[in-house]
């Protein structure tokens, strides 16, 4: 049976950040972009710095490879709604922080976005999306590439090669069957399990170096901690979710056949139930949150973030 090892956010937290853990950030980088990377070092973003609150759903790690290329690497868990925006923010603000004051617009950075995430991001079916920049013709559909002065100037080939590349990984939809390399390393992502058969680049460093029982007495006491945190996150969510739910079809059925019966019998009832039906799913929605940020925030956490995790405003969080 495969040995457990730590989850990837709590490794990105720790453990990755050490320079002999490179390898196995690389190793993923190196499957999941298609060309060998090798770290140069890992950099300070906004968010990536270390925190002591293990409650936070996400983690982020900042990396530079030995082009110069910067690759920010993201774990969201819980739901965002606006996650794209912030994919696109995130990218946008590396581009302004490491060009430098008076350079030239040619020493603009590479960004990738590797985003990893635990819930369900927009709506598609595969498992591994991927994101770049490129320019069509509209009247003649070609496509819009770099001059033969820009090649030599700037060492790209397609105008896509300058702009930032997304990557968006949704662990959940990975149906736990590894046809290669790259699919190893989600099947890590997903069970924290390394198959002995697994051939996938980094993924022996991290069997070796990421095993839950080589880890101290403190480091295990935290990492069980933390993952009882997120059990508890996951389970404070889905019962806020299946109660607001259920609330909110309740009151909508009975809002709805009273509706139906006043209109007028077979018509009435009918139409007066899916209408119910469709006002007290919208009711739910709108408790689930309510619950969700009324636990939350009994549970001590700040404002900003439950408005960030639910999209109440601070005045209707302020009045639970």
């Amino acid at each position: 049976m495969p040995q457990t090892h730590i989850r990837f956010d709590w490794a990105i937290k720790k453990l990755l950040r050490n320079k002999a853990n490179y390898v196995v950030l690389a190793g993923f980088l190196s499957e999941l972009l298609g060309k060998q990377i090798k770290i140069q070092s890992i950099l300070e973003s906004e968010g990536n710095q270390q925190a002591e609150d293990d409650k936070l759903n996400r983690v982020d790690i900042l990396a530079e490879n030995d082009q110069g290329e910067l690759i920010l690497i993201e774990v969201q868990n819980n739901t965002e709604q606006d996650y794209f925006h912030r994919m696109l923010y995130g990218t946008a603000k590396l581009i302004t922080d490491f060009l430098e004051k008076a350079e030239p617009y040619g020493k603009v950075k590479k960004v990738y976005s590797v985003n990893i995430v635990y819930f369900s991001l927009g709506q598609g079916d595969d498992y591994i999306y991927q994101g770049k920049l490129d320019f069509h013709g509209l009247h003649f559909k070609d496509s819009l590439k770099p001059s033969i002065n820009q090649k030599k100037l700037f060492n790209i080939k397609k105008v896509s090669d300058i702009f930032p590349e997304y990557y968006v990984i949704k662990v959940n939809n990975f149906n736990d069957v590894a046809k290669d390399t790259l699919d190893e390393w989600i099947y890590f992502l997903k069970k924290s399990q390394i198959k002995e058969e697994f051939t996938a680049q980094g993924l022996a460093e991290a069997k070796a170096n990421l095993l839950v029982d080589s880890l101290s007495e403190e480091e295990r006491a935290n990492y069980l901690r933390y993952m009882e945190n997120r059990r508890y996150e996951v389970s404070i969510i889905e019962g806020s979710r299946s109660e607001g739910r259920l609330e909110g079809i309740e009151q909508g059925i009975k809002e709805g056949m009273e509706k139906g019966i006043k209109e007028g019998m077979e018509k009435g009832i009918k139409e007066g139930m899916e209408q119910g039906i469709k006002e007290g799913m919208e009711q739910g929605k709108q408790q689930e949150k309510v619950n969700i940020a009324r636990t939350f925030k009994l549970k001590g956490i700040d404002i900003e973030t439950i408005v960030e995790a639910t999209g109440l405003t601070r005045t209707e969080i302020e009045e639970l």
